[in-house]
């Protein structure tokens, strides 16, 4: 199924929402073929109010929802993956800070701190 998923600052979990709606609540998830999206206008007035909305987020194929730890990641190369709209236009890769629009694969989830972990694997998109 073709969601898009975003961090719920509020409930602190990802809210997955399909067709423009709403549909689930999730710790975590696996996205195939990922874009990572972020909208300029909504981004535009978390600057202009310093107050955040929901205008960036992780688009694609949601597979099942799994807890991934990082032994299962071993031998694929993955990149760390944020987005912060007070320090850039687009998603990152923490570790180059370089842009980053799609991937082969996203594992989303909540780490000890309840914020957002992502991960994405090969076929980066560095432009």
């Amino acid at each position: 199924m073709n969601v898009e998923i975003y961090f719920n600052l509020h409930k602190k979990v990802f809210s997955v929402r399909h067709k423009g709606r709403v549909i689930n609540h999730v710790e975590s998830a696996v996205i195939r073929k990922p874009k990572f999206v972020v909208q300029a206008a909504g981004r535009a007035k978390v600057l202009r109010e310093k107050k955040k909305n929901v205008h960036a987020f992780v688009r694609g194929e949601w597979l099942y929802q799994v807890n991934v730890p990082d032994y299962e990641l071993k031998g694929n190369e993955y990149k760390i993956i944020k987005y912060n709209p007070y320090k850039a236009d687009t998603f990152i890769i923490n570790s180059i800070n370089k842009p980053i629009h799609n991937a082969d694969w996203a594992f989303l989830s909540i780490d000890n701190e309840n914020k957002p972990n992502i991960k994405g694997i090969k076929y980066f998109d560095e432009t």
